[in-house]
């Protein structure tokens, strides 16, 4: 095999004028661009200028002559990646298109189409998009079982390739990963194997690769074939890692077996390690210095985004971390003193919503801060729904950066469909959004089934519901959805029920435990976080003593939530959950529902492991540039009738009392 290097490489780096390095960098910076060659571990705070460091170390290591192609860049996103390689571009003139830097996938995927042969990996392997793959597995599945997708409390093809993906990437098992992160299929974890086993086979026939492959295989290649590894470790002689604490234990793995010469860079930040969820594994970082001995730690904790008050709060919420499980670290501002945080303590979600709103209007009236400056950060969907909620009714404009509202949200527009089409038979477009979640029930076969029904109920002067159960009905139903039928229409009946004798709230509970809620199993790999959100609503919905007000209530606000972002982004509040708030920064910052249970989550404390949503509280607050408020309801609303009280999250009493100003509300929402 033929390892030559490619020849649009060059072999020797390019002249350009001499950098000033000591002069475009802080000492910290400085210390780590300029370290001798060797395993370092750069840990690089909040708002430290970790892509500066990234950026200037490659442009150190050219002048000191070292080869484009001996520097291998990896990073999580394409688009750093090309902005840290044009920025190296711009200070020495060396064209991006001369270093290998990218995702880990783009790489891999790279490396494969060079050298996947000496794994028996043809160079003309196709990629499958997510649709194509999830395809695939459907088929596979379906061979080794044909009724599996049948049953509607079983994974669909896109959340069991979820499961899949997820246990390939953290090498878990498979029964791991279920008890774990999807313990709604753990009755049927053990016919996850086989699945995988015959989805992989079909994969090498078909000659084509998941995304997942690109990683594994590129692993498999460096472990397999030891010249490939070889020619990569002699030909990469500098590997820089950007947001190292993010990587999963393949890619881990893969930085490892580049490096046999341990010249790695790792630059990343233990703190803000939040994605475990996704696959991030904690352990890389925080064992990074035995797998590469005599590495050598360098702290950039000069922060040049927030005041010396928000950054001593920050550092506080670090403190709390058990010893030993992180590396010490303390962000230290370039800024003048400024205020203190403010901690918060509302009666409800509704009093917290009404605080936030007036605070704001001060902030955009009287001290003249840009609305599009001004972000308000939650742990959770369902948390901010209060504060859409007012935020609308007064004309706010604002803008989710994290997704859509939360009534636009599908499986809330579901079960409002649902509860929609209950109160009124005659909501025809409530019933086809219901009636097509069936399998193999089209628009077409819902009016069928529709007018099956309305066409009974006349007949036998019976009502819309009751009808919908009779065989006449039922033998217009698709052979595949006849099995859901029975539960179907038992759950609608269910759910009259509730609304005949009951609030709002209670035929919203009947919903979710009925026939949606299986299907929710099926349809969601995050089906745990949905259901939160539902109950989420059952609250909300606890403000109306009867379903034509709840409805109507609903109803208006999507009408004036529509879309004015086109317009209006410029100057609309962000709201965000705080997993993508990450890498971005805000001058006023409010973190809602702080509360035990909330944040952290009520998973995270029965699990007895909350450190993760510590490290993610720890985000939110260093997103904030010159104001930082935190708040609370005391009772938590969507609890059900007289709600349930609330403990301020233990992220707040950990903390030293002098670290924040403790604002109280009137009931005229002055402080």
């Amino acid at each position: 095999m033929d390892f030559e290097l490619p020849s649009n490489f060059p072999t020797n780096s390019a002249a350009f004028p001499p950098i000033d390095f000591r002069a475009a960098l802080n000492d910290e910076q400085f210390t780590a661009v300029t370290a001798e060659p060797g395993p370092m571990l750069v840990l690089a705070g909040a708002g430290s200028g970790k892509t500066r460091t990234l950026t200037y170390r490659v442009a150190y290591l050219l002048s000191k002559g070292v080869k484009p192609s001996e520097i291998l860049l990896l990073t999580f996103t394409n688009k750093a990646a090309k902005e840290m390689l044009h920025r190296v571009h711009e200070l020495t003139g060396v064209e991006p298109a001369r270093f290998w830097g990218g995702t880990f996938h783009s790489l891999g995927n790279r490396a494969l189409r060079i050298y996947g042969e000496a794994i028996k990996i043809p160079k003309n392997f196709t990629i499958l998009d997510a649709d194509e793959s999830e395809t695939l597995l459907k088929h596979t599945a379906e061979a080794a079982d044909k009724l599996f997708f049948k049953d509607k409390t079983n994974p669909r093809p896109g959340p069991l390739f979820n499961v899949l993906s997820l246990s390939r990437n953290t090498q878990f098992s498979l029964a791991e990963t279920v008890e774990k992160y999807f313990p709604q299929y753990q009755d049927i974890q053990h016919r996850f194997p086989a699945f995988l086993e015959s989805y992989t086979k079909s994969k090498r026939e078909q000659n084509v690769v998941d995304y997942d492959d690109l990683l594994e295989l590129w692993l498999k290649l460096l472990t397999d074939a030891p010249e490939v590894a070889n020619y990569f470790g002699q030909r990469f002689r500098h590997l820089l890692v950007d947001e190292y604490q993010d990587t999963n234990t393949i890619q881990a793995q893969i930085v490892d077996k580049l490096a046999p010469h341990h010249r790695v860079m790792a630059v990343g930040d233990d703190a803000q390690c939040i994605y475990s969820w996704r696959g991030a594994n904690f352990e890389n970082i925080m064992s990074f210095p035995e797998r590469h001995p005599d590495t050598v730690i360098h702290r950039i904790e000069t922060n040049y985004r927030s005041t010396p008050e928000i950054l001593a709060f920050a550092n506080g919420v670090l403190e709390a971390q058990p010893k030993g499980r992180h590396f010490d670290k303390e962000l230290r501002a370039a800024r003048a003193h400024s205020t203190k945080p403010s901690v918060i303590q509302a009666m409800d979600d509704r009093e917290q919503a009404e605080f936030i709103l007036k605070r704001i209007r001060s902030l955009v009236d009287d001290d003249g801060v840009s609305p599009n400056e001004i972000a308000i950060l939650y742990r959770s969907h369902f948390l901010a729904l209060e504060m859409q909620l007012t935020l609308t009714r007064y004309g706010m404009p604002y803008h989710i950066t994290s997704g859509v509202k939360f009534f636009e949200r599908q499986h809330v527009r579901d079960l409002i469909g649902v509860v929609s089409f209950v109160y009124n038979p005659a909501n025809t477009l409530a019933w086809q959004r219901v009636a097509v979640l069936l399998p193999k029930v089209g628009d077409k076969g819902a009016q069928k089934i529709y007018a099956a029904a309305l066409d009974h109920a006349k007949l036998m002067q019976k009502n819309f519901i009751d009808a919908l159960a009779t065989d006449d009905v039922k033998s217009k139903v698709p052979k595949d959805a006849k099995d859901d039928w029975a539960n179907f229409c038992a759950s609608l009946a269910q759910v009259a029920d509730a609304m005949d004798n009951g609030r709002p709230a209670d035929a919203i509970q009947v919903a979710i435990d009925g026939w949606y809620g299986d299907y929710m199993k099926g349809e969601y790999a995050d089906y745990i976080d949905r259901l939160e959100e539902l109950k989420g609503l059952v609250g909300f919905a606890e403000q109306w003593p009867n379903m034509t007000d709840f409805l109507t209530q609903v109803a208006l606000l999507n009408g004036e939530t529509g879309d004015k972002k086109v317009e209006a982004e410029s100057e609309a509040i962000r709201l965000t959950t705080v997993h993508q708030s990450k890498g971005l920064e805000y001058d006023v910052v409010f973190v809602i529902g702080a509360a035990d249970g909330q944040f952290p989550t009520n998973r995270s404390i029965e699990a007895g492991d909350v450190e993760e949503e510590r490290r993610l509280f720890y985000v939110a607050v260093t997103r904030a540039k010159n104001e930082l408020y935190i708040s609370y309801p005391k009772v938590a609303t969507r609890a059900g009738p007289g709600g349930m009280m609330l403990q301020p999250s233990r992220f707040l009493m950990e903390l030293p009392s002098h670290l924040y100003d403790e604002l109280r509300i009137k009931r005229s929402y002055g402080w």
